[in-house]
């Protein structure tokens, strides 16, 4: 499928946001949910490099970009309703950046 057709599955909001989750392609641990525009979405597409669009700071970022814990896309999926993305990627460093693994590591 190319970038058009991809893109095209997907159905951002009227923020024109998309929540995207990343999970490790290799546990499958899930690390992080984020949101991404179309911008973020295609140039993560076109170069693998994960990218996101920081609601605080309405900017795009890409992953990594400060801490050099970056994501490198291996899989991309888009859920049954088109507004959610599944990002499998191959993580370096943590994902959280508070230094945890995963963001998700408050077990209530």
């Amino acid at each position: 499928m190319n970038l058009s057709e991809a893109l095209k599955q997907v159905k951002f909001d009227a923020r024109g946001l998309v929540a995207a989750i990343a999970q490790d392609a290799k546990t499958g641990e899930v690390l992080m949910l984020a949101w991404m525009n179309r911008e973020a979405l295609e140039k993560t597409l076109q170069t693998k490099d994960v990218h996101y669009w920081s609601r605080s700071r309405d900017t795009l970022w890409r992953k990594g970009e400060t801490s050099g814990h970056t994501q490198k896309l291996k899989e991309f999926y888009v859920d049954c309703d088109g507004d959610t993305v599944l990002l499998k990627v191959e993580q370096t460093g943590p994902a959280c950046h508070t230094g945890n693994k995963t963001c998700f590591f408050n077990k209530i």
